[in-house]
């Protein structure tokens, strides 16, 4: 039988929603939800950036240490 490899992912939640707009968004590594039009897309940006950043060092997130996904998610963030 063969293992299921276990897979990480960014959980992104916003929670200043005030227009009644059901937002999800799901990437690769990543889900997103809620959140205003402008959180959600800061969130979604920060994302995208964050798997660029993972593509370019040629490894997957569960590879990450944690300093390194900390460092990651800041410099993705703009933080």
């Amino acid at each position: 039988m063969q293992k299921k490899q276990d897979q990480s992912a960014l959980l992104g939640v916003g929670f200043d929603n005030n227009d009644g707009h059901k937002r999800v968004t799901k990437g690769d590594n990543f889900y997103l939800v809620g959140g205003s039009e402008e959180t959600h897309e800061r969130m979604t940006e920060t994302a995208v950036k964050f798997n660029e950043k993972l593509s370019r060092r040629g490894k997957r997130m569960d590879e990450l240490s944690p300093e390194e996904f900390r460092d990651m998610i800041r410099e993705a963030s703009g933080k």
